[in-house]
């Protein structure tokens, strides 16, 4: 067994051991003596004293011997690709060699500062890196030199680019938003995302393009040298990294391990000295450390499973990038929390591309079936590899826009497409209850029988008001019904300046008044994480599952709110109760459940609200006590293009309001499949 093996081992037992006993957990560890590094404070381990740097200069694979995929000219390895996969490259490099480059003038990124439009910089910026992807890759698959000046104009161009950082970020610098200052090089997500653009197309093609010019291939080593890893080396203070603490108390988010692989990948691409190579690599596991130590040991990901697709997909990237580099020998995949991350992106699967969309995630994803696979197969979890390949066919792998945003994910993509195709294609994983109970999140979600989409699903959440990508949004649920959405999380609409600045909760979307909850006296919940439910109870057997919470928290004083106990209960094979017991600190008449629909509502009779999806024979039937209750619905109108893809033109409000001025009752909405 490998030293890492006996660690990893270790620290599983020390995990079970601390849910018996704190104390016998703080004895064992003191009578431990651990090398290499040592155990982290944290929930999780440490990264980086478990690899320390004198450790990693034993292991890392030097730049020269390291060799994670073919290049251009190893033409055998290439030509085994499948001829449908190759053409449609070669077809896209075609045309994109006749394009004109996209032109990303100042006026163009000044866009952001001036009305707050951050797309159509974006768009320019990310058609000029999907155009590199495709045309350096369709030159290693034909191998005849066709694209080799489309993509050195390519590279030029980019390097060219006063900064590789999108106006929406560039903030953080002393000019502030603005201009970039070309002397103030910044670290964020799509400046790194460049260097690893760069990097793999020079790993690929260094040779092919230095018979074009010898000054290619060394301008954008220099260039992701001098933006990137020198300034990397330097600064602690990029938020991101998790070396300042923060006022909010918030750990990071995605930014840490999303930016983190992409440094990774350029650093063991490029970097020629050997001793910087290992400091820089090490700095990359102290950051991910500020992410991965405290990060919650059942895998719950606050952000949202489209998020997840660059947190804890992104900490997969980094952990298979070092696997990679040396030779297996780092190796965390026993360990129950980088496993735990992985199975989230399961848990949190619905049905047919749904997913529970938390925040600002979307509801339908276009999720990383490679990615997914690959990780699956490291911590042996089944579920997790059928999600991976359920319905899988050659031609979703390479057809969404996703496909191309990052190369070195396309890599991995590319040479495992054999070993993902040969796979058992398995039926979508329908876990029938999941429980992730961290404070951060406390999500329930429940179906009526495990691997079926038929009846009644519901996901449920707690949590608090100051996560990532907040909504406010504490006690919110969804329901499904034969996998259809019925009751629904709007999710986000596109990005603009307003999106993440005090403004944020101007945005509809982000307001609880738009999510399945109660507005009380015309107040709404508030951000920040003291806005939190409490007294936080879950419970599931073959008969039910349920969650139930104080939401009272979650709302500003003047409210008047005392008490708010929220229950909702999944009778299997039968409704969903949401039973709201309420008591507040003067009479009020102006108490609204609100509720979020995309299907055409239809008054059966007072109290019966029935629900028609417009897509399938569902109907799903909303009781309440008439007596108590009036309704309204309110139209939608979503207005924003990423909403309308996902939910189409018209939304729906259903507002039940309290009859008559009360200080406490009892409200219960009840939801089940019209027969």
């Amino acid at each position: 067994m490998s030293k890492i093996e006996v660690h990893t081992r270790f620290l599983s037992l020390v995990r079970m051991q601390f849910h018996s006993s704190k104390i016998a957990v703080a004895f064992f560890i003191a009578a431990w003596v651990i090398t290499p590094g040592s155990i982290s404070s944290g929930k999780n381990i440490s990264l980086s004293k478990l690899y320390s740097r004198k450790e990693l200069a034993k292991i890392l694979i030097s730049r020269t011997e390291w060799h994670p995929f073919p290049k251009a000219a190893e033409r055998a390895a290439w030509n085994t690709l499948p001829q449908q996969v190759r053409r449609r490259f070669i077809n896209l490099a075609e045309e994109y060699s006749e394009q004109d480059i996209p032109n990303l003038p100042a006026a163009l990124y000044l866009e952001y500062k001036r009305i707050g439009n951050r797309s159509n910089y974006q768009g320019g910026w990310l058609e000029r890196r999907k155009m590199l992807h495709c045309l350096a890759l369709a030159e290693c698959m034909e191998g005849k030199g066709r694209f080799l000046d489309a993509v050195a104009n390519l590279v030029w161009a980019i390097c060219e680019e006063s900064s590789w950082t999108w106006p929406a970020h560039i903030g953080v610098q002393k000019a502030g938003v603005d201009l970039p200052d070309t002397s103030e090089p910044i670290v964020a997500l799509f400046s790194a995302e460049t260097a690893n653009s760069l990097a793999w197309t020079v790993y690929l093609l260094k040779e092919e393009l230095d018979t074009v010019s010898a000054q290619i291939c060394k301008r954008a080593e220099n260039q992701i040298d001098l933006r990137i890893l020198t300034p990397y080396l330097k600064r602690d203070d990029f938020g991101w990294m998790g070396f300042a603490a923060r006022g909010d108390g918030r750990r990071p988010n995605n930014w840490n391990p999303w930016i983190n692989s992409n440094v990774l990948a350029a650093t063991l691409l490029i970097e020629t000295d050997e001793t910087r190579r290992r400091d820089l690599a090490h700095k990359v596991l102290r950051s991910l450390d500020n992410f991965f130590v405290p990060y919650p040991s059942d895998g719950s990901c606050d952000e949202g499973p489209s998020y997840w697709g660059h947190a804890g997909a992104s900490l997969f990237d980094n952990l298979e990038l070092l696997y990679s580099a040396t030779g297996g020998h780092f190796n965390l995949y026993k360990d129950s929390a980088i496993q735990n991350i992985g199975r989230f992106i399961y848990r949190a699967h619905i049905s047919d591309g749904y997913f529970v969309n938390i925040g600002d995630c979307d509801a339908r994803l276009d999720i990383d079936r490679d990615l997914i696979f690959r990780y699956s197969r490291r911590i042996k979890d089944k579920n997790m590899e059928s999600l991976a390949t359920y319905g899988l066919t050659q031609a979703k792998l390479f057809e969404a826009e996703r496909s191309f945003r990052s190369l070195g994910r396309m890599l991995y993509r590319l040479f495992n497409l054999s070993n993902l195709l040969a796979a058992e294609s398995m039926s979508e994983p329908l876990v029938r209850d999941v429980w992730l109970g961290d404070e951060d999140m406390q999500m329930m979600a429940a179906r009526d029988k495990e691997g079926s989409s038929e009846g009644l699903y519901v996901a449920c959440w707690a949590g608090h008001n100051g996560q990532s990508h907040n909504h406010n949004d504490v006690g919110n649920f969804i329901i499904y019904a034969n996998g259809r959405p019925f009751i629904i999380d709007v999710g986000k609409p596109t990005y603009t300046r307003k999106t993440f600045s005090a403004d944020r909760y101007r945005i509809w979307a982000m307001q609880s008044a738009y999510h399945n909850l109660p507005t009380v006296s015309g107040v709404m919940q508030k951000a920040g994480r003291q806005y939190a439910a409490r007294s936080v109870e879950y419970e599931s057997n073959k008969r039910f599952a349920q969650i139930k919470m104080d939401i009272a928290p979650a709302y500003p004083e003047e409210a008047g709110i005392k008490s708010w106990l929220r229950t909702v209960r999944f009778n299997r094979s039968k409704d969903i109760q949401v039973v709201d017991s309420f008591e507040l600190k003067e009479k009020s008449r102006n108490i609204v459940q609100n509720l979020i629909t995309p299907c055409e509502t239809i008054q059966a009779e007072p109290g019966k609200l029935v629900l028609r999806d417009s897509q399938s024979r569902t109907r799903v039937t909303l009781q309440y006590d008439p007596d108590k209750l009036t309704h309204q619905t309110e139209t939608i109108d979503p207005d924003d293009d990423r909403l309308v893809s996902m939910w189409g033109l018209r939304l729906y409000r259903i507002g039940l309001k309290s009859r008559s001025a009360t200080r406490g009752d009892t409200l219960v909405l009840c939801f089940s499949i019209t027969k």
